[in-house]
């Protein structure tokens, strides 16, 4: 439980259903955590809030101290990708390793079959008894992207009680149990970066440091300086301290030489790209050519391409339209229709 509308919402449909219901909250942010957020997803304000609908609800409420795994598997691997010059996606990471992976342990210790959370998402079982991912309902709140890596270990152990459900339909859910959520706003930042100021984040918490590098144009002229390409990400076009006759925008990271090379709009054009660490879902392993939409980032509308296995658990992707800033480090996630074929990690 977030503390926020969507997981209240799906403990009180559970809890109506006729489930065993059992509250917990994550407390990921260390003790002396100055970043975080009062009212964000791993703040103190969420806790007061999640458990104030658990006592609404009449449900045990459980608070648990996660926040030395969060800071090895979700803040490290944040500053980690930023460092290799790849763009995190540290939500994925969450869901993988502490929302759909710890607290898969925590439900074994207190003896229960599901866990259950908020997101927008579906699980159905195939005719080959594989657990399939989908899209939720309410395609405008859909959150299935952000949990493409899920195993199918951890989706046979999974409730989406909001799966069928439209975002205002879960408010008119809280509202009906006098839920103190239900008008909650929704947050749209990272949880731990407050004030969506990533490099701020990463240096107050001393996880990088600035050392001076060079801004490159395609041809390797130098136009001026930057503080460290963890400041950078692909397709960015303010902050980069240079005057050029035209707009440029970032278009590749080089973290050996410590270098950002910048170009006009056109060169962030892509076609092709490769992804690697995929998992899949209606089967093992990809055997041939696909044909997918592909996403390459959350607010991405998708578009048309082919997936070809690699060796190991490499694809690569071919998009029939290209597309602007494919990003190093953000997932690539693979549809077809309302289904989660799998996904996949975008490479340099």
């Amino acid at each position: 439980m977030s503390g926020g509308v969507d997981s209240s919402a799906a403990a009180a449909l559970l809890r109506e259903q006729g489930y065993e219901v059992i509250g917990i909250t994550l407390k990921l942010w260390p003790q002396d955590c100055v970043n975080r957020a009062e009212d964000k997803c791993c703040g103190p304000q969420a806790v007061t809030d999640a458990r104030s609908v658990c006592h609404k609800l009449d449900i045990p409420y459980y608070l648990v101290d996660e926040s030395q795994d969060f800071q090895k598997h979700v803040i490290q691997y944040f500053a980690d990708e930023y460092k290799a010059g790849r763009t995190p996606n540290p939500c994925v990471m969450c869901n993988q390793n502490l929302k759909f992976g710890r607290l898969i342990n925590r439900a074994d210790q207190l003896g229960a079959q599901y866990i259950a959370t908020g997101h927008f998402a579906r699980v159905e079982r195939s005719a080959q008894s594989r657990f399939l991912l989908k899209r939720g309902c309410d395609l405008r709140k859909d959150q299935s992207y952000f949990l493409f890596s899920l195993r199918q270990d951890q989706l046979a152990r999974i409730l989406f009680p909001l799966g069928e459900k439209s975002k205002s339909d879960t408010r008119e859910v809280a509202r009906q149990c006098q839920l103190k959520t239900a008008d909650k706003e929704e947050s749209m930042e990272i949880c731990f970066v407050p004030d969506n100021n990533y490099g701020g984040f990463l240096q107050s918490a001393n996880l990088v440091q600035k050392h001076r590098g060079e801004i490159v144009d395609l041809h390797g002229h130098v136009l001026g300086q930057h503080d460290g390409i963890e400041f950078y990400t692909i397709g960015q076009r303010k902050g980069l301290g240079i005057t050029t006759p035209k707009p440029v925008y970032v278009v590749e990271l080089d973290p050996e030489h410590n270098r950002v090379m910048v170009g006009d709009e056109s060169a962030l054009e892509r076609d092709e790209f490769t992804a690697n660490r995929c998992n899949w879902h209606p089967f093992e392993t990809l055997t041939g050519p696909l044909e997918v939409t592909a996403k390459i980032r959350y607010n991405h509308p998708g578009t048309a391409a082919t997936v070809t296995p690699l060796e190991g658990d490499r694809v690569r992707v071919k998009l029939h339209a290209s597309a602007r800033a494919i990003t190093p480090g953000q997932a690539a996630v693979f549809y077809q229709d309302d289904l989660v074929v799998g996904g996949g990690w975008i490479m340099r």
